[in-house]
């Protein structure tokens, strides 16, 4: 059976990874400083910023699936936003290099773009954004994600383990879906991320796809659902909130995408299927 250590699977995202994991016969840990809601596998308290600790919590293990962050700019100094979640990516990629394991999957964002929480009012170069859309970050939280990428891009350059990066869309957890009504008529709302999320089961199963692909070497990937998350056409959204943006690289009918996951499809063989259409009255 192979085991993969999820870090941070005690929080939105991680419940539905671990279960990902488990139902598809992997044995799993879950490496957090607090213990889950939900008992789904064994839980081992850890701090990660240690390089001891993660050696730890990874020995034995086949593959890494690295949730664990600070996971928003400014709620935290910037200084510590930073130092967390670089120091706790270098240490999870250095361990697992260390110990032999050949197969990690770690979480960046869309943030990494810059727009997310621009103070200058930044917007989209084009839409829908792909991996080579400019990363231009003016907090420590989007910075830090560029730094793990970098730090993914060494560890594989240096031993050769295969390390997929996820920048993800907004992710939505099946209860969440309750919220949706209060902003998908309003384009003002969430248009600092293009109207992107995605749901944790999908995400779930890139996570659980990623490990079981082979070849990737280091590569960032775009994690989104097909759809924006309003009701409001993507064309219209874009006229709305950046008429100066005219550089279309697809269709915009429909409601489709502005941060385009392609690339994900191909490369893990994946497809999204959770709509938010299905669980919210428009």
């Amino acid at each position: 059976m192979t085991k993969v250590v999820v870090t941070g699977g005690s929080g939105l995202l991680g419940r539905d990874v671990i279960k990902e994991f488990l139902e598809h016969g992997y044995e799993v840990v879950n490496a957090d400083l607090n213990h889950p809601k939900e008992k789904l596998c064994p839980t081992v308290i850890t701090n990660l910023t240690n390089l001891g600790e993660v050696y730890g919590v990874l020995a034995g293990a086949d593959a890494v699936v690295h949730l664990a962050a600070i996971p928003v700019a400014y709620s935290h100094p910037n200084e510590v936003t930073f130092q967390n979640n670089v120091m706790s990516t270098y240490n999870i990629l250095e361990a697992a290099a260390g110990l032999g394991i050949k197969k990690a999957v770690i979480s960046s964002s869309e943030s990494s773009y810059g727009i997310c929480f621009s103070k200058q009012n930044l917007g989209p170069q084009y839409v829908p954004m792909d991996e080579a859309h400019p990363q231009l970050p003016e907090d420590s939280y989007g910075l830090s994600k560029i730094v793990n990428e970098k730090t993914a891009d060494m560890i594989h350059q240096r031993t050769g383990m295969q390390v997929v990066a996820f920048r993800l869309g907004n992710v939505i957890s099946p209860e969440k879906y309750s919220n949706f009504p209060g902003f998908i008529h309003d384009p003002e709302q969430r248009k600092t991320i293009l109207w992107s999320y995605i749901d944790t089961r999908d995400a779930a199963s890139a996570y659980r796809l990623a490990v079981e692909a082979e070849g990737l070497g280091s590569v960032a990937l775009n994690i989104a659902a097909d759809e924006t998350s309003m009701a409001i056409e993507s064309k219209q959204l874009m006229e709305t909130c950046f008429p100066n943006v005219k550089d279309f690289r697809k269709d915009l009918t429909g409601f489709v995408s502005l941060l385009n996951n392609e690339k994900a499809k191909k490369l893990l063989n994946w497809q999204p299927v959770h709509q938010w259409r299905n669980y919210v009255d428009c």
